[in-house]
């Protein structure tokens, strides 16, 4: 024989080989119907097949009589049974209705197989190289035979919808409720429901499906050696996955309880791409499932109990994100803190112009050596002094240099001494190149009206916050003149420079001169002191000549930092 067969309800067995077929009884093999065919399939009727006798005739027998004969179109080069008769031809698969043998579609398309569901809703139409899952339309099909609308040579337009197209060569395969399972080229057992491929098993050699018995839950394969194999595939888990197809949660909710927790998962994967994704929350048992699924529903809440449980870094910061997109600002900074994110409170704060959390934020950042957000939040609090404790705290002495003239004036002299410490543990000609301004404050011109300038400005800084009403009547800073409105502060009387033991400049120095002699005329003995008094016109002459003269070792190496505020 080439093939065997069970009609739907299992009490018959057809043989079919030679050019001729036999039916048996499946129980006791009786002999009960035989005849001439290249060809023989099963409807879903159990009493009900076709024969294909040639290239051109099929038969219909209905109770092992010969009720129609037919000859299709274009020809019959096979055909398939189920829901219903199909013909494959030159021009394609043509699908006839069992009962009046009507024309209901023509697909441009060679199968294989033909595999209809029980119910005759789905069918999967497999090729050499591929499969297609189409729903049947029975309504659409019903409407257009009778008001005669979208018949057309090759059928009924709407009969098929196409559900979804898999790569894959289908060997062997059966439907159990909506899902299609089969085994593949590559000897894998898979199936495939809702447009998701759930692989069962990797066969290590080539298997066929035989069948699946519900009760328990099993599918079956067989070699052809005869050996039998089954796999454990829960009938719960497709009954599930089915009701969920139709959209029937009624039953789903009530099968749901018969599957097994650790089942729960995958079922929650299938929801998902479903786009169920609330019910696939409840269902889901695995945290990380859980949380990913609260991220894309905005369930801030569930998902702040799962980061709770797993104190995951990631997890509180894409929360955070989460919080911030819903405007839930507190639960943002509790994540960003947990997370240790930094930068991401400094924003929050900076965004919510939150002093206090500022000033708090750079207390705790200074603490775990997080110096770049630490410099950030004090200087962005206007505590410019702090902020340069933070660049001398990191040993970053060029920039708390430049940082003290810009901003600190009163302490460029200490941050260049210590600059000029570091330095000379590289190369001494080049530390002595660094001009330190409490010895030659001449070429620091503006200096000390710089200095009484941060203390005018501190002075203001220690009156308090201004109210948030006051920003009308408040000048940009970009239009300020820090300088003037102290010159004009000391003129009104309302501002008195008083400086610090700290900031006593002790005489000027003048530069070490390679180049002519100083003139003697020039220096005079000023009380019994002996102060030594400098010519500054005649000092910035010799500054100029040494500078021109000074040649720097191009083979000293000193690296100044790149990364002002790199974290150490």
């Amino acid at each position: 024989p080439q093939t065997i067969s069970h009609n739907p309800n299992g009490r018959f067995v057809v043989v079919c080989g030679d050019g001729e077929y036999i039916i048996y009884t499946a129980m006791a093999l009786r002999n009960k119907s035989f005849g001439s065919a290249q060809e023989f399939v099963w409807a879903l009727d159990s009493s009900e097949y076709a024969v294909r006798e040639n290239g051109s005739t099929v038969k219909i027998f209905k109770n092992f009589k010969e009720r129609k004969a037919f000859k299709p179109e274009f020809g019959a080069e096979g055909i398939f049974g189920g829901f219903m008769l199909g013909v494959r031809s030159v021009s394609g698969l043509a699908f006839y209705d069992w009962e009046s043998l009507e024309l209901v579609r023509r697909i441009d398309i060679q199968p294989k197989h033909v595999y209809w569901s029980e119910n005759g809703e789905l069918v999967s139409i497999a090729t050499e190289d591929s499969f297609y899952i189409l729903k049947y339309d029975q309504d659409a099909v019903t409407k257009a035979r009778e008001g005669k609308e979208g018949v057309t040579e090759d059928g009924i337009e709407e009969a098929f919808d196409v559900l979804g197209e898999v790569q894959e060569s289908v060997k062997t395969g059966l439907w159990v409720g909506d899902c299609f399972i089969y085994t593949n080229s590559v000897n894998r057992l898979n199936y495939y429901v809702g447009g998701e491929i759930v692989t069962i098993a990797h066969l290590d050699r080539t298997m066929y499906v035989l069948g699946y018995i519900s009760k328990e839950s099993r599918l079956f394969l067989g070699d052809k050696e005869l050996n039998v194999v089954s796999y454990s595939l829960l009938l719960s888990v497709l009954e599930y996955q089915t009701a969920v197809m139709r959209r029937d949660f009624e039953t789903a909710d009530k099968v749901l309880p018969t599957i097994p927790k650790e089942q729960r998962t995958r079922v929650a994967h299938f929801l998902e791409k479903q786009g169920f994704k609330a019910q696939a929350l409840a269902v889901s048992t695995d945290p990380e499932h859980r949380f990913e699924l609260c991220l894309q529903l905005g369930d801030t809440k569930t998902a702040h109990q799962l980061a709770v449980e797993a104190q995951s870094e990631q997890k509180w910061k894409q929360l955070a994100e989460l919080a911030l997109a819903h405007g839930d600002f507190s639960l943002a900074q509790e994540c960003l803190h947990n997370a240790l994110d930094f930068a991401g409170l400094l924003l929050l704060a900076t965004s919510a112009s939150n002093a206090d959390m500022i000033s708090k934020l750079a207390t705790s950042a200074e603490a775990v050596g997080k110096n770049n957000v630490a410099f950030l939040a004090k200087f962005l609090l206007g505590d410019a002094e702090k902020a340069f404790e933070v660049l001398l705290a990191t040993r970053r002495y060029p920039e708390a240099a430049f940082f003290a003239k810009c901003y600190v004036p009163s302490q460029t002299s200490r941050a260049v001494k210590l600059w000029k410490e570091e330095l000379a543990k590289v190369s001494e000609k080049s530390a002595q190149a660094l001009a330190d301004p409490e010895d030659y404050e001449n070429l620091f011109p503006g200096l000390q009206d710089s200095v009484k300038t941060e203390e005018f400005l501190k002075q203001q800084h220690l009156a308090g916050k201004k109210p948030a009403s006051d920003f009308p009547n408040i000048v940009p800073l970009q239009d300020r003149n820090p300088v003037e409105e102290m010159r004009a502060a000391e003129l009104a009387g309302t501002f008195v420079y008083t400086a610090h033991p700290t900031e006593a400049t002790g005489p000027v120095r003048a530069l070490p001169c390679t180049g002519k002699k100083q003139d003697s005329a020039s220096v005079e003995e000023l009380g019994a002191d002996n102060e030594e008094y400098v010519d500054l016109d005649q000092l910035e002459q010799e500054l100029e000549h040494d500078i021109e003269n000074l040649a720097l070792d191009e083979n000293v190496d000193y690296k100044l930092q790149e990364d002002l505020l790199s974290d150490d």
